[in-house]
């Protein structure tokens, strides 16, 4: 408190003045990327062993300019080729030709390439990644079938429970599914039940057996139930993100939603049944011996062993011979893993449950030396348009990887090697995510056109620039010098809202440009109420010096309630909202904070450094 009749130092340490320049300097270095335009592209992976090359180079750019296309640039990035383009235009048509002429052996995709000089992208520096309704795009949001997951898994303990039972030489009449999540075991004549329970108990630990006679009731515990369900949509998740990954979709969207729904959403991308044959597909992993025999003269000759399947390898498509009992299948794995063998050559380190375990062990035991392959299944949605109507069928694929040799015993560790690394991560990633742990159906869908989200973008800027400057000049108009102050302050702010999200990589929507309008009026507020306690203090005759101390120092508590009402309130919509309400509440809390730095300490130090060094202040422009 400013007693009247004295002078205030009006001071500011010279500490701050280097933070505020420092705020500055990263804040326009990190905003910086924002201004420069991304290429419309295409990006071109290759899979199924093909090579990303200067002929693969040589030959898109023939397709294109055959098309009528010029390309601004085609560049290798990574593990993908970048074909730029100068127009979204010219994107589509590249993007359509391509897909055509280079097959299956390429996955092409549509994306937005970086234009972000080297030496900032080395800094970390790049723009602000945009919302699905800023770029355009497709979305989906699924329902998870817990149900179906449950009962999947319990199928899969009634199948180990049969299993266990031969293995051990026990008799049983039945291994049954009930409808409460239990299984029920009706032993044979003459089995010994307590040494079933115990066998039992051995290959599932986790699970409660209770003995009636020649009957054991398996149950399974309420928390491994649950954990069931909810691993089911983690792992549906880890699919998802993988097989959207390897599609090369630009800054896709990935998400749980509620208990039992899945967000997808992909920039970029305007085929629906593209997208819903990339996300819906599911696919399940086998391990399977290899019979022995040529199988290329079994497939001329037509004389297939019995107990034997022939099957293509997905690298050359020669046939191979493998036994139709699998080993081991994909919902038996526990984890899976790139790793390296004792001669430091890539392989691929595979867990497998108990059960399954066991099983190889046996195997491996009595096949040291011969060849075991993995099979990868997989039943792709087809989408197509019949008469203006969805005509849905489904496609099964089923490949053979490279067949590894079985160097020695082991069980539910072991490694598969022999594999390039490329191979490696590839199969670990096949064999990680490879299947959907429960079925999901669509329950929404919306297409967002690429002119429409530029035509989004371009009214949230406007609507954004237009409040700035009707702000900018009332504010210099009403009050002046400090006016200008305000303004100054103003563009720090949107500043340091632009750098935070473009550094953390944030996602801007729609909504978002709302949050950041209002974030802007959070801060003329905080101005607001710091001039007119200026004011205030100067109509009660204090000392010019002393009135401008006591107007910041005064409406400091007040600006601070203010800001920490409307962060509970942010926090709040992000923490329980989602999509659209997410971005508003993330923009608005970084508007908040950035909000109370530039109106307590940066429009102050501008009022310091403009006032504070005049020996005689006889009046302040407010």
């Amino acid at each position: 408190m400013v007693p009247r009749g004295t002078v205030a130092m009006l001071e500011f340490p010279r500490w701050k003045y280097f933070l505020i320049l420092l705020v500055l300097a990263v804040s326009a270095l990190y905003a910086l990327p924002n201004v420069y335009q991304k290429d419309p592209s295409v990006q071109i992976t290759a899979s199924r062993g093909a090579q990303l090359d200067d002929a693969l180079r040589s030959r898109i750019d023939g397709e294109l300019k055959s098309a009528g296309i010029t390309p601004k640039a085609i560049t290798k990035e990574g593990d993908s080729l970048m074909v730029r383009l100068p127009s979204l235009q010219a994107q589509t048509r590249a993007n359509d030709v391509l897909r055509q002429q280079l097959g299956e052996n390429y996955t092409v995709a549509l994306n937005l390439a970086s234009t972000v000089p080297d030496w900032l992208a080395k800094l970390g520096g790049r723009p602000m990644v945009l919302g699905l309704d800023l770029v355009g795009g497709v979305h989906f949001a699924m329902q998870v079938d817990q149900k179906a997951a449950l009962e999947k898994r319990l199928d899969g303990f009634a199948e180990d429970i049969r299993t266990t039972l031969r293995d051990a030489r026990i008799p049983y009449r039945s291994v049954e599914r009930r409808a409460d999540n239990s299984i029920q075991v009706s032993l044979g004549e003459g089995a010994n039940a307590d040494a079933a329970r115990v066998a039992l108990a051995k290959a599932q630990p986790t699970l409660t057996y209770d003995v009636s006679g020649q009957n054991i009731a398996v149950k399974v515990p309420e928390a491994e139930l649950k954990q069931i369900a909810s691993g089911a949509i983690e792992q549906n998740l880890t699919t998802l993100r993988n097989r959207v990954n390897a599609l090369g979709v630009s800054e896709p969207t990935i998400q749980r939603q509620g208990e039992d729904r899945i967000v997808v959403e992909l920039p970029g991308l305007q085929d629906t049944a593209e997208a819903k044959r990339l996300i819906g597909a599911t696919a399940s992993l086998e391990f399977r011996a290899v019979v022995d025999g040529n199988a290329d003269d079994a497939v001329r000759s037509g004389n297939i062993p019995p107990e034997a399947k022939v099957y293509r390898l997905r690298d050359s498509n020669a046939p191979v011979l493998l036994n139709k009992r699998a080993l081991v299948t994909g919902d038996q794995m526990v984890s899976a893993s790139v790793s390296t063998d004792q001669n430091g050559m890539p392989a691929v380190a595979v867990t497998l449950n108990n059960v399954a375990g066991q099983r190889m062990f046996d195997y491996t035991s009595a096949n040291v030396g011969k060849l075991m392959s993995v099979v990868y299944i997989e039943r792709i949605p087809t989408v197509t348009m019949v008469d203006g109507k969805e005509v849905r069928s489904v496609r099964v694929k089923e490949e053979a990887l490279s067949p590894t040799r079985i160097a020695g015993v082991f069980g539910k560790n072991f490694q598969t090697t022999g594999l390039e690394k490329t191979e490696a991560e590839n199969l670990a990633k096949l064999l990680k995510s490879g299947s959907l742990a429960a079925p999901m159906d669509f329950v929404e869908e919306y297409v967002i056109g690429p002119s429409l989200g530029a035509e989004n973008v371009e009214r949230g800027v406007t609507a954004v620039v237009y409040s700035f400057l009707f702000t900018l000049v009332f504010f210099t108009i009403y009050y002046r010098v400090f006016g200008a102050i305000t303004s100054v302050a103003l563009l720090f702010n949107l500043l340091i809202v632009v750098a935070v999200m473009s550094l953390f990589g944030a996602t801007m929507t729609l909504p978002g440009f709302a949050g950041l309008a209002l974030s802007v009026g959070l801060s003329v507020d905080a101005n607001v109420l710091i001039n007119e306690r200026i004011r205030e203090e100067l109509r009660l005759g204090v000392p010019a010096k002393s009135a401008i101390a006591a107007g910041y120092e005064k409406a400091g508590g007040t600006i601070l309630d203010a800001n920490l009402t409307g962060l509970i309130v942010a926090v709040a919509l992000y923490a329980f909202g989602t999509g659209p309400l997410k971005g508003f509440a993330l923009t608005m809390m970084i508007g908040i904070f950035a909000s109370m730095f530039t109106a307590i300490t940066v429009s102050r130090a501008l009022a310091v450094l403009i006032y504070g060094s005049r020996k005689k202040l006889k009046s302040v422009a407010i």
